[in-house]
């Protein structure tokens, strides 16, 4: 017979939780602050364009931004989603901390 601590799993579950709702609260402000920072840069660029400073030839950087895609690999993200899904408090956590983000 399986001896099993309500308490033991309870308090599992419940780390798994608050560590999941802490990454992935932590991953949307993360993740936030990048698409900031690139559109600054971007907005950076256009206003030094405009102003006659540097001259930026969009049409290299669009075909170079999509060669680099084509080298993307989400295997990073299958291991991700693999170690999330180990238990479901971590899981439930995650998407939480994320939403709330």
């Amino acid at each position: 017979m399986l001896d099993l601590d309500p308490a033991t799993i309870g308090l599992e579950f419940g780390g798994g939780a608050t560590a999941g709702f802490i990454g992935g609260y932590v991953a949307k402000k993360a993740t936030k602050l990048v698409a900031v920072l690139v559109g600054l840069q971007l907005a950076g660029l256009r206003y030094l364009e405009s102003e006659g400073i540097l001259a930026v030839d969009w049409e290299a950087l669009g075909s170079e931004i999509a060669a680099l895609s084509a080298y993307a690999d989400p295997a990073y993200l299958e291991g991700a989603v693999s170690t999330l899904s180990i238990g479901a408090g971590v899981t439930g956590g995650f998407v939480l901390g994320f939403r709330r983000g």
